[in-house]
């Protein structure tokens, strides 16, 4: 069943979320990539109220038209690049929605779950696609300081499908994957090759222990 979560995302909805469930979402949200992130992290001011508000690792292709800004491209950029900064944004802005793809790290993994933050898996690859669950571009903003592609757009969504990668509890779908995989792995070429053929052993999604014999 997909749960529909209307900014503002507060903290009682985000708790209802669990890693693998899918998602519908609307309402404002903002973009963000790498300068961005720096500079919010690293103590610049933030020119909007990020509190119960969605951060969505996207550079948008947008022009400029007679009626206003319109979004052609809106896929979602690798999330991993933000992991130096995302723990920090969110501890000092209380973001409670992260939109991106690929998933994060530990850092912000228990950053999610001190403060109440979910990460949303959104479909790669499907840029112009996702573009048409942009129904208006709010406004913008670093656009001269960072360019258009790192600006941090304020965006309208409508029923914008994601899934959730990473909760509050500490799960992460991204680890329960590759765990399922390791497993897969150990059946089919027995433990010790599985176990060279694969990263360390793993903890997935806070609910077991991994450990290859």
């Amino acid at each position: 069943m997909t749960k529909n979560l209307k900014y503002p995302f507060t903290l009682e909805a985000v708790k209802e979320l669990r890693a693998g469930d899918s998602v519908r979402l609307a309402g404002s949200i903002y973009t963000g990539r790498d300068r961005l992130h720096k500079f919010l992290a690293e103590g610049g001011e933030s020119p909007v109220d990020l509190k119960d508000g969605a951060l969505y690792h996207c550079g948008p292709v947008v022009v400029e038209e007679e009626d206003g800004w319109r979004v052609k491209a809106a896929g979602p950029t690798t999330s991993i690049r933000e992991e130096p900064y995302m723990a920090q944004v969110i501890a000092d802005h209380g973001v409670r929605i992260i939109i991106g793809k690929g998933g994060m790290g530990k850092k912000t993994l228990d950053a999610c779950s001190q403060y109440g933050c979910v990460y949303l898996q959104a479909v790669g690859g499907a840029a112009a696609l996702l573009a048409r669950c942009i129904k208006k571009v709010e406004d913008v903003y670093f656009l001269d300081e960072f360019g258009s592609a790192e600006a941090m757009w304020k965006l309208e969504a409508d029923a914008l499908d994601l899934v959730v990668g990473m909760d509050t509890y500490g799960c992460n779908l991204y680890q329960e994957v590759r765990l399922a995989s390791l497993k897969k792995m150990e059946e089919v070429l027995g433990p010790r090759s599985a176990r060279r053929s694969a990263a360390p052993p793993i903890v997935g999604c806070g609910k077991w222990d991994v450990e290859l014999n």
